[in-house]
């Protein structure tokens, strides 16, 4: 099916994307741009310029004299990124606590819920997509454009490692557990103690993803 848009490449973007966060698209991939063209049913310059929108992203690197890859998420990438993003949705927390309704709390409740459901039968990706679809929520509640800029481009280079944790040996539970903490949190009112959860949810991401690569090579 040919696109029709009026910022085409943005559109191919969008496509590219999600194809990169599904998992079609993994780490290292080369992106042949003469079979994508022909898959979209456009003309290689939109797809150009959507490589340059992923590629500011984070999402792709550009090689010379090579082309374009799907961008692979180093250790230390995820070192540098993790304790910024646990500071920032930490901050995102504390500004839900203040801000959230009882209708936003009662929506976030069926969250968890739904959340608690997809980690008892070990169903990962739809715990994952719950779990986005979470942070998300309280990132909008926070109601700050500022933090939730700048969180949206740290969530797309972490997006590409972030379900990976979710593999490790108990962390499932472990992640289950935090999030009732953050909610709790939202739940009383308190600021402080939703930021200290939430930064500790994160900052314990962090710590499975490290503790899964140590695992890897005694697994292979």
């Amino acid at each position: 099916m040919r696109l029709v848009h009026n910022s085409l490449h943005d559109e191919v973007a969008a496509q590219l994307r999600e194809r990169i966060f599904a998992g079609e698209l993994t780490p290292g991939t080369f992106l042949d741009e003469v079979q994508l063209a022909q898959q979209l049913a456009i003309s290689r310059t939109p797809l150009r310029e959507a490589l340059k929108v992923l590629t500011a992203e984070g999402l792709v690197r550009h090689e010379p004299r090579r082309g374009c890859f799907v961008n692979e998420v180093t250790d230390q990438d995820l070192d540098e990124i993790f304790p910024v993003i646990a500071l920032l949705e930490g901050r995102c927390a504390f500004e839900a606590a203040q801000h959230a309704t009882d209708a936003d709390l009662a929506a976030l409740e069926d969250l968890h819920q739904k959340l608690a459901r997809h980690a008892k039968a070990k169903r990962i990706n739809e715990y994952y997509e719950t779990n986005y679809a979470i942070h998300e929520a309280i990132i909008a509640l926070a109601g700050n454009r500022w933090l939730a800029s700048v969180i949206g481009d740290l969530r797309k280079i972490v997006r590409l490692a972030r379900l990976q944790q979710l593999h490790a040996p108990g962390r499932l539970e472990q992640s289950l557990s935090e999030h009732l903490a953050v909610f709790a949190a939202l739940k009383a009112r308190d600021g402080e103690g939703a930021e200290a959860a939430m930064r500790t949810h994160l900052t314990r991401q962090r710590g499975a993803l490290r503790e899964l690569a140590r695992q890897r090579p005694r697994l292979a």
